[in-house]
């Protein structure tokens, strides 16, 4: 094949499986929305199944589904028939993906999860098919002609089928009232859940970890103890009743050096007269990716953590942040 023929050919599957995306589109009607309320009012769980390609969109059908807040299983259907079938209760709702709705292993299945009670959901491309009679919802995920050029290898039918899925998974996610929290907890190991969940009290240096010197402390009294905490190359500065009134860091060390004749003297000056008056603070229940949002805007290596009294109650650096996969 020529490139202008192969780039035809691509741009071919693309447009048959849009026009399939968009014919399903048009004939969303009643028995979508019957097919979400019945996922949001059932007792029990989501048993999604199917063969081959409609296997494999069934069993991203039910991970979408039991990440946002519909629990869900893939049941394959020749596991089903030798024991699988016992995790099936009259509580659950069965959803078969099925293109020709004739398949033999799914015809099989029919009748004994019928025997069981359980209600069907038929997602398939044959609206006359056995599987659609007999299934108690049947959404229509028909597609004119396939992108294959043969027309056989499953295309714009498994991009129907499973943009239909997706559809109805937000669907039911958005009526259910599911929130990114509520996401962010079933997914605690991944970026997602990182920054939903995780708040600055969770990454942040705090009791002996937290470098505080008093505001009578000397510039020396500051980089001593700068230099021998757990986090070193910064230190706040306190009052009496650890309310925060400063920041010292050893770049502001640095950068007072070179103005100052005698070196000797400034160790014994106060660090209140050379620290960063007011510095920005977060809060210990602030969301840690808005901590990092703070200090990339400023471009701070370090963040005071200050509770609602004004105390300091721990520092955050951004290698925490690295290390929590925030940055």
């Amino acid at each position: 094949m020529t490139k202008q023929q192969i780039l035809q050919q691509a741009q071919a599957t693309l447009r048959i499986e849009r026009q399939a995306l968009a014919a399903v589109e048009e004939r969303l009607d009643d028995k979508f929305v019957r097919a979400v309320n019945l996922l949001l009012d059932t007792e029990g769980r989501v048993v999604v199944t199917g063969v081959g390609k409609s296997g494999a969109v069934a069993r991203k059908l039910s991970g979408t589904l039991a990440s946002t807040g519909t629990p869900a299983f893939f049941m394959h259907p020749t596991d089903a028939v030798h024991g699988d079938l016992g995790m099936v209760s009259s509580a659950d709702v069965v959803i078969i993906v099925s293109n020709s709705g004739e398949t033999d292993e799914v015809l099989q299945l029919l009748p004994l999860i019928k025997r069981r009670g359980g209600n069907i959901i038929a997602m398939c491309g044959n609206v006359s098919s056995t599987l659609s009679e007999e299934a108690d919802i049947v959404l229509d995920a028909s597609v004119e002609r396939e992108a294959c050029p043969l027309g056989l290898a499953p295309t714009a039918s498994t991009t129907a089928a499973m943009a239909l899925g997706d559809a109805l998974a937000m669907a039911t996610m958005a009526a259910r009232g599911f929130t990114a929290e509520d996401y962010a907890a079933s997914h605690p190991g991944g970026a997602l859940g990182r920054r939903v969940l995780m708040r600055v009290s969770d990454i942040m240096h705090s009791g002996e970890d937290n470098p505080t010197v008093p505001l009578t402390a000397t510039v020396l009294e500051a980089l001593l103890t700068m230099t021998q905490a757990p986090l070193r190359g910064v230190v706040s500065v306190v009052d009496a009743q650890g309310g925060l009134c400063g920041l010292f860091t050893d770049g502001d060390f640095r950068r007072l050096m070179p103005e100052i004749e005698d070196r000797n003297a400034v160790m014994t000056q106060p660090v209140s007269e050379v620290m960063t008056t007011n510095p920005t603070t977060c809060q210990p229940d602030m969301l840690a990716v808005e901590a990092v949002r703070i200090m990339q805007q400023h471009q701070f290596d370090n963040l005071p953590v200050v509770d609602e009294q004004g105390r300091a109650v721990g520092i955050i650096d951004i290698q925490d942040l690295i290390k929590a996969g925030l940055l």
